[in-house]
């Protein structure tokens, strides 16, 4: 398999690898001159395990070492590590370096494209991201942008955009928008439930009591939500602010509820038909949603149409930078993995071995798959 994919996250990723609180010295594979240690795997399949989407569902990967996804996030781990390796020789050789400067630059382009640095310590908040986790994986982009510079030439031409747009014409064309600000007062029956029960004071409570006590708090929010509204409409120029002190949409709620544009789609079905029911600077009665009680505030609309090249030119290049940029990486990963020496010390680590495992398991899963069909069909 081409390591693009791995190149691509590598940037996002790379701090999983960066200064591991080691949990064992024996080296697993040696990469060139350069050891990887049992420690170094763990931390990273740890936290990759522990970040899958099977660990949100309160399944234990690391339970089965033989299972399908405990085997298919062990080869990545491997491939990701010798990559890492490889590229930090690399990076070592060029006296390629990352100054504060450099990181602190990168931070604030990101800063911008989020709107502002309140906004994005709410994403990184979201995410479970620290300050200086963010700086760390940063500094890896940084250092990839800048050996990519040095491999050759990644520049777009204005032709080479339009010829993007032009084949990719269907990409920029763009439904009817609103834009709008909301504050939510949230809602949700299973949230407040799950919240009664967490508290100690409730334990004794029935079923019958705790549903009593959830739709007394569902009440008390609309009673908020309406009180709100009723102050909302009179004073619409501090949208803004009300979202601020009183939105439960945290994301939201720092922009003063703004949602920028959105199409219809975009949207639970209620929202988005108070939204598109209304005028600009008119605010929605009270909406009922999945989430909550929401307070729309119409800001603008926006007509169905096509995004024009030169609003789209610098998107475009951006984009076409960074592919070519991925691919020089990934050419450059391709011929080091082959230069180098690569020892598997310990043979469960050995990708062919991985993989023998993974079609073993992929086999067995089929069988019992098939003996399940045929008790059912019987």
């Amino acid at each position: 398999m081409k390591g693009q994919k791995l190149i691509a996250t590598l940037a996002v990723s790379a701090v999983l690898f960066a200064g591991c609180g080691l949990k064992s010295h024996e080296a697993v594979i040696k990469v060139d001159n350069k050891v990887i240690t049992q420690g170094q795997f763990d931390e990273a399949f740890d936290k990759q395990a522990n970040n899958s989407m099977f660990a949100k569902m309160g399944i234990n990967i690391k339970e089965n070492p033989n299972g399908f996804m405990y085997l298919m996030i062990k080869e990545r781990v491997v491939n990701e590590l010798i990559i890492k390796t490889l590229l930090d020789e690399e990076l070592a050789k060029r006296d390629i370096k990352v100054t504060k400067n450099d990181v602190d630059e990168a931070v604030k382009d990101i800063i911008d494209k989020v709107g502002s640095k309140e906004q994005l310590n709410v994403i990184l908040k979201q995410n479970g991201i620290s300050a200086s986790q963010f700086r760390k994986e940063l500094e890896e982009e940084v250092k990839m942008k800048k050996l990519a510079l040095q491999l050759g030439k990644s520049d777009v031409s204005d032709a080479e955009a339009e010829s993007f747009y032009k084949a990719n014409i269907d990409k920029f064309k763009y439904p009817e928008k609103v834009r709008a600000s909301h504050i939510l007062i949230s809602a949700n029956p299973v949230e407040i439930e799950e919240i009664i029960k967490s508290d100690s004071a409730n334990k004794d409570l029935t079923p019958d009591e705790i549903k009593a006590k959830v739709n007394e708090e569902i009440n008390a929010r609309k009673v908020k939500a309406d009180k709100l509204y009723n102050e909302v409409k009179s004073d619409i120029d501090n949208f803004a602010k009300y979202a601020k002190e009183n939105s439960d949409d945290t994301t939201t709620a720092v922009k003063g509820g703004d949602l920028g544009f959105f199409a219809k789609e975009e949207m639970v079905p209620e929202f988005s038909k108070a939204a598109f029911s209304q005028r600009p600077n008119t605010v929605s009665p009270v909406v009922k949603s999945q989430y909550g009680y929401h307070i729309i505030l119409v800001t603008d609309r926006m007509e169905a149409g096509q995004e024009p090249f030169e609003k789209a030119k610098f998107d475009i290049k951006n984009y076409l930078t960074n592919q070519k940029q991925l691919k020089l990486l990934d050419d450059l990963v391709e011929s080091l993995k082959k230069n180098a020496k690569i020892e598997y010390v310990n043979s469960d680590y050995d990708p062919k071995n991985i993989q023998s495992k993974l079609q073993k398991e992929v086999k067995q899963q089929t069988e019992n798959l098939k003996q399940e069909t045929d008790k059912t069909q019987k």
